[in-house]
């Protein structure tokens, strides 16, 4: 496969997710800041509302991905597909998520805000510059995961 092929391919899978996250992450760290919060406090919210987003809508396609072909093969959505659909996600995200959620993006989300002149826009390039930590490693797994993960799963009867 072509890297400009793999790249779309990327796109179509990250891009929805992270304009949702982009837009609650940026919502809710003014909101915090309006309400009075420390930069501590807004770095940590702004985080974790935009991980909350991300993964939700990440998780709700993957499922819904995986009822279409279950569907396809008139077959039922089992917990053995949820969960196969579960360590999918922990597989592409796992240690991406770790060091995103516990160190890169709260630190990013604290500093860069400070230096950047504009709260908003502050905000929008301490994600940005977290994304690109965070994709090296989440990319990574989700082609292991894509390549191992998921024809040994397909060919696993339910």
């Amino acid at each position: 496969m072509k890297l400009a092929s793999k790249i779309m391919e990327w796109v179509k899978r990250y891009l929805p997710a992270e304009v949702i996250s982009t837009a609650v992450t940026v919502l809710s760290a003014w909101f915090i800041k309006q309400q009075g919060g420390s930069a501590l406090t807004i770095a940590l919210v702004g985080t974790w509302t935009g991980n909350i987003t991300y993964f939700g809508y990440i998780i709700a396609a993957d499922i819904r991905r995986s009822i279409a072909v279950q569907k396809q093969q008139h077959l039922p959505y089992t917990k053995r597909n949820l969960a196969t659909d579960l360590r999918g996600v922990f597989v592409e995200f796992g240690l991406a998520e770790i060091l995103d959620s516990l160190l890169i993006r709260p630190a990013m989300m604290y500093f860069v805000p400070r230096i950047v002149p504009g709260f908003t826009a502050g905000i929008i390039a301490a994600k940005l510059a977290a994304d690109l930590l965070f994709y090296v490693p989440a990319i990574i797994g989700y082609e292991v995961n894509k390549k191992y993960l998921k024809e040994k799963s397909a060919t696993t009867p339910n």
